[in-house]
């Protein structure tokens, strides 16, 4: 087995699902905002990786960043999790269609590497079937090709993670969950990347958990501060290790966002937050 590769990890990624013909201009945005890392997937259903592509084409040309400086991640997603608008051949082997997809994704994005290729999900609910571990074969060989830079899975349960880091060749460098803070922010899965050098990426941190947002002590922290409810969630998201996910469309919550992990939290406010809804 080998270990996760060293990578650049970033502080927050700005997620791009949902945004359909506003993904260009938002993507920019968030650029112009001081975003350096963008989440999307080759899934028509909902991401429009082109429109990604057309921003960062845009950024790049007006020398707004360099490709080094942009840490970009996209993912293959199965049939299952796709509409009409697929990305590949379904007939195809699924090692045909990892690859396919990632071809197509480097097209829609218009670059020749892609810094974090993740598996959108295993094919099942629960457990790994043999499909999940073609499609992760074909991924390891992709990154052994040196296009793409690590590896990662997203939407998994604490039994598939486990299998799948007893059965890959290569580690995923990143695990992106929806976060919840009645589940202690998806605290065993963050424990177990902890143990195995994972760095973890959480998503729908506000709109997963709003009546966290609406909790007395986040109130009274944000109060504190000078600060929003939002800032403390992506701070106190910082302090314990995790890479946060935002998608907001308003540009002001944008530059808040960054602002946000800079703020400082004692040890005990970050225990507090950890434990607001039954972690431990």
């Amino acid at each position: 087995m080998t270990p996760p590769p060293t990578i650049m990890k970033p502080s927050i990624i700005y997620g791009t699902a949902w945004k359909e013909d506003a993904t260009q201009q938002l993507v920019r945005q968030a650029l112009s905002a001081g975003f350096r890392a963008i989440d999307t997937a080759n899934q028509r259903k909902h991401y429009h990786e082109a429109g990604v592509g057309a921003a960062l084409r845009e950024a790049f040309a007006d020398g707004l960043l360099t490709r080094d400086a942009l840490f970009l991640q996209t993912k293959y997603t199965f049939a299952s999790g796709q509409d009409h608008r697929l990305p590949y051949d379904p007939a195809a082997s699924i090692a045909t269609q990892v690859r396919q997809s990632f071809d197509s994704s480097l097209q829609h994005l218009g670059v020749e590497r892609i810094d974090s290729y993740v598996l959108h999900g295993p094919s099942r609910r629960s457990g790994l079937q043999a499909d999940d571990l073609e499609a992760w074969r074909a991924m390891e060989q992709i990154h052994a090709e040196g296009r793409a830079g690590s590896l990662g899975v997203s939407n998994v349960d604490l039994g598939q993670l486990v299998r799948l880091c007893e059965q890959a060749g290569v580690l995923p460098s990143f695990v992106q969950n929806r976060c919840f803070a009645h589940d202690g922010w998806d605290s065993a899965i963050r424990a177990a990347c902890r143990e195995r050098g994972i760095a973890y990426q959480g998503f729908s941190l506000l709109t997963a958990n709003v009546a966290t947002l609406r909790h007395p002590e986040v109130s009274r922290l944000a109060g504190d501060k000078g600060c929003t409810a939002a800032q403390i969630i992506f701070a106190f998201a910082a302090r314990v290790g995790m890479i946060p996910l935002t998608g907001t469309t308003d540009p002001g919550h944008m530059r808040e966002d960054l602002e946000g992990l800079h703020l400082d939290l004692s040890p005990a406010e970050v225990l507090r937050l950890e434990t607001l809804s039954g972690a431990t």
